[in-house]
């Protein structure tokens, strides 16, 4: 318990600072979201792209760890659909827990698999980043689509803006850079890997600014099931399916990791223009990430 405590303990608390920053409001102004804005469409892709494109992507079970982190989010996704009167939620508030349960912060994951595993964890991570990005926003933007949120001329935008999206991108760049032997010649490897390690302090720290206690006022049935499938019952599937395919040690953490990870903070913005409940989301995101600093050590103490 104490290697797990200590590896992400340093993570937690640039959350907490982030939090206490953006409590102070400090640094003013337009800061943090143009600093998120760099982070999310620069310094993150740049951290896929050299991982990717130099990883040694034949040492991952990619097909298995597939398995288990796909496999797990398709059932959940379906499972909310089927509990969906259960929940008695309207239509954006459904949108939110769906997002809440199946999202995930990229930001916490690598990070957290870096300093559990360092290079090897760092990159089963940017794999799991790799196939769960493309497909959790299918699958999310797919939820409002059928649930009816989206305003005329939205699904266009969206599904414009799901092609454009940095961290798919950048996924497919480095896959590409990857497969094809170039990789990242002479002095552009160690520029984008330099890039590329601003991105998990900042993006911690921004994930801290994100967060919004006064939401955690609201408290309903949709919020408590969101966050039991988030933080619980995911989980739980995913370290079951880790054992039953024989993952190693280090693919098991991690995809152990990314299933116990608390929602994206940006699912926020995306409730936001596509018709969600937002302040639910808010309410989400903001008790997740409270909650995963005693559910994550908990979860992968259990693994070990």
């Amino acid at each position: 318990m104490t290697g797990v405590a200590n590896a992400l303990g340093p993570l937690f608390l640039l959350i907490l600072l982030g939090a206490v920053l953006g409590r102070l409001r400090q640094p003013g102004g337009d800061f943090w979201p143009q600093l998120e804005r760099l982070i999310y469409f620069l310094l993150f892709p740049a951290m896929l792209v050299s991982t990717l494109a130099t990883a040694d992507v034949s040492q991952v079970p990619v097909g298995r760890v597939a398995l288990a982190l796909l496999g797990a989010m398709g059932l959940f996704g379906a499972l909310l659909w089927r509990l969906r009167g259960w929940l008695g939620l309207e239509p954006a508030a459904f949108t939110s827990a769906f997002q809440g349960a199946l999202r995930f912060n990229t930001y916490v994951g690598v990070a957290g698999a870096a300093a559990l595993h360092g290079a090897p964890g760092a990159t089963v991570a940017a794999v799991a980043v790799a196939l769960m990005v493309p497909v959790v926003n299918v699958m999310c933007v797919a939820s409002f689509i059928a649930a009816g949120t989206l305003g005329a001329g939205s699904l266009g935008k969206s599904l414009t803006a799901l092609t454009r999206n940095p961290l798919i991108l950048g996924c497919l760049i480095g896959i590409g850079l990857n497969v094809s032997g170039i990789g990242l010649p002479g002095w552009s490897a160690d520029t984008v890997e330099l890039l590329g390690r601003a991105a998990l302090p900042l993006g911690l720290v921004a994930v801290g600014v994100a967060l919004r206690p006064e939401a955690l006022l609201r408290l309903d049935r949709g919020i408590w099931a969101t966050n039991a499938i988030k933080l619980g019952l995911m989980p739980a599937l995913v370290l079951l399916l880790a054992l039953a395919l024989g993952l190693d040690p280090v693919s098991r953490d991690v995809a152990l990791l990314f299933a116990a990870l608390p929602t994206a903070t940006s699912a926020y913005i995306l409730a936001r223009q596509l018709g969600g409940d937002a302040e639910m989301m808010a309410a989400l995101i903001t008790a997740q990430t409270l909650l995963a600093m005693a559910t994550l050590p908990l979860w992968l103490r259990l693994a070990g």
